[in-house]
């Protein structure tokens, strides 16, 4: 599409910044907070808008104000311009981690926070003192729409795919394996399908699902297991294991770790379960911000440093 330069000249672009904080709080006396100007001054700026673009954007209602269709639509465009803009204006060629002052927001799951964060964490006290992390628990369900609301910068799990304007890269590959307190159930390893069968299990959950992958592969070949307990806490699943005559089924690296501290067995699972990857993504107008690239590169980083024992786990 041609630029119309003369048309753009008569414009002021910070209508552009002015709109974006009304799509995003859908409130003229928010919105002025956010951009540090007067309420009145937004209330002009949302009429000179309305007036830009032929529509009334927000309209009143009884619990506040709401989106028009067109305003909808406008929101994520609006937002990308701004963030590409931002980057272009606003870039240092310099980046230093060692000096730079930013917080990210992740959202991981339990296994990920057990796992690989406690390695970032690590790496950005010696490295980048000026990094700081909000960690949220992932909800597979709204982690594109909290990556477009600009929520989250990063969401990492079992991600396969995304929006046209989300980026996807693959962190780590990995298996599973039983964990369980050999005192209690007194039985030999490997486990045999019997014996995993013998005993009860407690499955993660985020859901509060019952059936879970390993409940999948036993109905494919006729078979059942005895579900006890569900928890949607990767951390605490080892204590019960450690505690209960009970068997779980989980991540390969996180099984070894919890059994090297709490003194638990691991064994192969007996039953054929898919190795799965675990994935981070991000809004496409963050692919070129420095600090944004920077963080993605060190996750994959960590992620190879975490599984070179783990050779399958590669990616």
């Amino acid at each position: 599409m041609t630029i119309k330069h003369h048309d753009l000249a008569g414009i002021d672009l910070n209508l552009l910044v002015a709109l974006d904080a009304l799509l995003t709080e859908r409130s003229v006396t928010r919105a002025a907070g956010q951009v540090g100007i007067g309420q009145s001054a937004m209330s002009s700026s949302l009429a000179r808008l309305r007036k830009l673009m032929g529509d009334e954007l927000l309209t009143r209602v009884p619990d506040g104000m709401q989106l028009t269709p067109r305003a909808m639509a406008l929101v994520e465009p609006v937002r990308t311009a701004l963030r590409q803009f931002q980057g272009i204006v606003l870039r240092e060629d310099t980046f230093d981690p060692a000096t730079v002052e930013r917080a990210f927001t992740v959202a991981v799951p339990g296994s990920v926070e057990s796992y690989l964060v406690p390695r970032l964490l690590a790496f950005l006290r010696r490295e980048a003192p000026g990094v700081r992390l909000t960690l949220r628990a992932l909800d597979y369900a709204t982690v594109q729409a909290e990556l477009d609301a600009d929520q989250i910068d990063l969401g990492i799990g079992i991600i396969t795919e995304g929006q046209a304007h989300h980026k996807l890269r693959a962190l780590y590959r990995f298996g599973y394996l039983c964990l369980f307190n050999a005192d209690l159930l007194g039985v030999p390893t490997p486990l045999s399908l019997d014996d995993y069968l013998r005993f009860p299990h407690i499955m993660t959950s985020m859901t509060g699902t019952d059936r879970g992958v390993v409940d999948i592969a036993l109905a494919a070949i006729g078979r059942q297991r005895q579900l006890v307990a569900t928890t949607p806490r990767f951390t605490t699943v080892a204590f019960h294991v450690q505690a209960a005559p009970v068997i779980a089924t989980m991540v390969d690296e996180l099984a070894k770790s919890f059994a090297a501290q709490l003194g638990l067995t691991t064994s192969p699972v007996p039953v054929p379960l898919d190795e799965f990857t675990y994935s981070m993504v991000w809004h496409a107008s963050y692919d070129q911000d420095p600090a944004h690239r920077w963080l993605r590169e060190v996750l994959v980083r960590l992620g190879r440093e975490a599984t070179k024992d783990h050779p399958s786990a590669a990616l």
